[in-house]
């Protein structure tokens, strides 16, 4: 018991003040090359990983960025003009703007107030979520391949991780992920639409996988890609919080808002999981006044985010079509982004792209080397599609 209390505490004064659990540097497996944080840095047994991405110090002035799963149209011109309005304010705290998106996160989620927490994008609440629920062990059950960054951070404090497969067809394998579930699994992590194959489960499916599994343990369900969908109010699982069940549903600002880099997002849970996070960590004290005050613009941005999503969805189609008129094998995607594999080595492919001034990420999947591109503008498209023809002759 005198050990757990002592793990216990200084991964409370220690982890959580510096804030920096999940990016543990790379490691080096002995069946891959180095590897990137955010896939698979601690089980090279894992179905997925990824070639070195080349876009952080080293990364050369690009064409089209198109490696990050941003939005190339945001943020809004309104946010913009709020967030430039709000710089004269950074003098002050923003617990107010924070009570206000709150409030408005909940009415529009239909819950109530404290069913929701605000973090600096949904990663964090990811982390945060992890650091509480295995400071003291316990597994993780998740799809694999998916996004990894709460899976990381629960492995690296100690948690073991019980991946599943994906089907056939990239959607979670729900059967399998219900029969990894026993009495040591303190979370069951779903990343629907998910990342990085850009699949979509059933929601029907996977609202009944929530109801039955829920009361075993939390399930986390992270929607960062949801409002890409045509119909995303018809696949979000955050009806089922309202009904009570233990459900914790993750949306961030990152994505279709297109203030990846200004850091918001929150979850909506039981008040009662809200609760154990908020006890150990801090929440709207990682927020800045001016992101805050953007978010509360871009909630009410409708035709922006409508205009967002079809002109994806447009170069989404335009680019599906294109390289599967070329032969390749692209998974559907309902996200920003697609993957598909290639017939040429990773970390040439990479290099190559980023050569022509094309950003690019490259993996390693089912023993073959996969393409993932981000949709950028229709001309960013364009020029992605030129520098893969010529990368790939």
């Amino acid at each position: 018991m005198t050990a757990k209390i002592n793990r216990r505490a200084w991964l409370k004064s220690s982890l959580l003040a510096a804030g920096g659990i999940g990016l543990a540097p790379s490691i080096v497996s002995a069946n891959t090359t180095r590897v990137s944080t955010h896939v698979s840095p601690f089980n090279p047994e894992s179905l997925l990983w990824e070639h070195d991405p080349l876009y952080k110090e080293k990364a050369p002035a690009l064409k089209a960025r198109l490696l990050a799963n941003e939005n190339p149209y945001g943020p809004s011109k309104k946010v913009i003009s709020t967030i430039s309005d709000a710089v004269s304010l950074g003098n002050r705290y923003a617990h107010g703007d924070a009570a206000t998106l709150i409030d408005m996160i909940a009415e529009k989620e239909g819950v109530t107030k404290d069913h929701i927490m605000l973090g600096p994008g949904s990663t964090d609440l990811l982390e945060k979520t992890a650091i509480v629920r295995f400071l003291e062990g316990g597994n993780i059950v998740s799809a694999d391949p998916s996004y990894m960054s709460l899976i990381n951070t629960s492995r690296r404090i100690g948690a073991t991780w019980k991946p599943v497969p994906l089907t056939q067809d990239f959607s979670h394998d729900l059967e399998g992920m219900a029969k990894s579930v026993d009495d040591e699994t303190k979370l069951v992590y779903v990343c629907n639409p998910n990342n990085p194959t850009g699949s979509v489960t059933d929601p029907a499916k996977l609202k009944s996988f929530c109801k039955k599994v829920s009361a075993k343990t939390p399930i986390f369900v992270d929607e960062a890609y949801l409002e890409f969908m045509d119909k995303p109010e018809e696949n979000t699982m955050v009806g089922l919080v309202a009904e009570g069940h233990d459900v914790i549903v993750a949306r961030t600002f990152s994505k279709i808002h297109g203030m990846a880099g200004l850091r918001i997002g929150y979850i909506v849970a039981l008040p009662e999981r809200i609760e154990s996070i908020t006890n150990m960590v801090r929440s709207t004290m990682g927020l800045s006044v001016t992101s805050l005050k953007g978010a509360i613009v871009s909630m009410n941005e409708e035709k922006f985010i409508a205009e967002c999503r079809s002109m994806n969805k447009e170069c989404r189609d335009y680019v599906y079509s294109e390289l599967t008129g070329m032969g390749y094998d692209v998974i559907p995607s309902s996200t920003s982004f697609m993957i598909f594999p290639i017939a040429m080595e990773g970390d040439k492919f990479l290099k190559s792209m980023f050569a022509e001034g094309v950003g690019v990420r490259a993996y390693e999947f089912l023993d073959k080397p996969w393409c993932r591109v981000s949709m950028g503008t229709m001309p960013e498209m364009e020029i992605f599609l030129e520098a893969f023809k010529k990368v790939t002759v």
